[in-house]
């Protein structure tokens, strides 16, 4: 009787604990699962980096190589993004001074739009085209709004980058216990489930490197096709507007946001063809390249059936964000091979 009641009585306390330490650390969790979906995708290099196998549990220079190679590949892009951005606010700063003294004239091709070229080129002279109607127009930038818009820009980014500061801290401490972490984890789910838990378990990991490999290809390639497509179109840069796009090509549909702009730059400079063009084979590229090229990387990789990989990368990303692009096809995974386990079991002769 005291047995049972001790049982009770510590897995009451187990469970306080655990949902207590969860409150704490809620705020950590996404940062958390991001550093674990890296160690796993990244573990065989960090293997491969490590002199001996004696070194496990200590800061080795090859976990410190690495993750800085990692916080490098993912700041450095950014790092050039916002640098473009302040010299291009700079401009535009002083081409909105500038428009409230003279006014800002209408394209020439706005007048040329069927239809509704002379509307749209009345409502431009009555928004900006006299100095009077830009003053107008362009009066809540003096108004606070802009430097509203500015602070809540600087403090997400600033939340962002300790964010990813932290992801990078935890990661480190991953590589360096993360043998002893692994057969944790292991000997956890033989414990509660046997053999099979270690079955489902490494089909997890599998499924979360195939992820990362598949959208790492996928990134490559439709970064290179895509430059490629740009010199040819004729846009300014093409060699990094290819790897901009393919940086978002990670994210499904992502790569929408690089191409369409150009194609709408293009299409401002009257370059018709080459912006239809470019629109056409931008939206070509990433229907195959998401809809199927991907799910078949993933799936082929963990014997995932096709749609339900589509279905675990797309479900995924809309429960839980970009963490989901992972995570879905992951737990789909795994779903599959309890599935499969019953369907063994029931066909197993009595």
């Amino acid at each position: 009787m005291s047995t049972n009641l001790e049982i009770r009585a510590r897995f009451i306390a187990v469970t306080v604990v655990l949902l207590l330490g969860t409150w704490v650390l809620k705020s950590f969790l996404p940062q958390l699962a991001w550093a674990v979906v890296i160690a796993i995708s990244t573990w065989p290099i960090y293997q491969r980096l490590l002199v001996s196998k004696e070194l496990h549990g200590k800061v080795t220079w090859g976990a410190v190589a690495l993750t800085l190679l990692i916080g490098a590949i993912i700041l450095a892009p950014v790092g050039y993004g916002l640098s473009q951005l302040l010299n291009e606010a700079e401009s535009l700063g002083q081409f909105l001074t500038n428009a409230q003294k003279v006014g800002i004239a209408p394209p020439e091709w706005l007048a040329r739009l069927p239809m509704i070229g002379e509307w749209a080129k009345q409502a431009w002279f009555n928004a900006l085209g006299s100095p009077e109607a830009a003053a107008r127009s362009l009066h809540w930038l003096g108004t606070g709004g802009m430097v509203t818009y500015t602070k809540d820009f600087a403090g997400q980014l600033l939340g962002r980058l300790v964010s990813f500061l932290t992801i990078l801290l935890v990661l480190l401490f991953v590589y360096q216990h993360g043998d002893s972490i692994g057969k944790q984890v292991l000997a956890s789910s033989r414990k509660i489930l046997g053999d099979i838990g270690v079955r489902y378990t490494l089909h997890a990991a599998a499924a979360v490197r195939a992820t990362v490999n598949g959208m790492m290809l996928i990134g490559l390639g439709k970064g290179l096709l895509m430059g490629v497509g740009y010199a040819v179109a004729g846009t300014s840069h093409p060699a990094i507007l290819g790897a901009l796009t393919g940086i978002f090509a990670m994210i499904p549909f992502a790569a929408k946001l690089i191409f369409g702009a150009c194609s709408l730059v293009l299409l401002a400079e009257q370059h018709y063809p080459e912006a239809i063009g470019l629109f056409t084979y931008g939206m070509v590229l990433t229907l195959v390249a998401d809809n199927y090229i991907r799910p078949a990387l993933i799936g082929g990789a963990v014997r995932l059936p096709f749609i339900w990989t589509l279905l675990g990368i797309f479900g995924g990303m809309e429960a839980m964000g970009l963490l989901g692009l992972f995570l879905g096809p992951t737990l789909l995974a795994v779903l599959m091979s309890i599935w499969r386990d019953w369907l063994e079991d029931m066909n197993k002769p009595q």
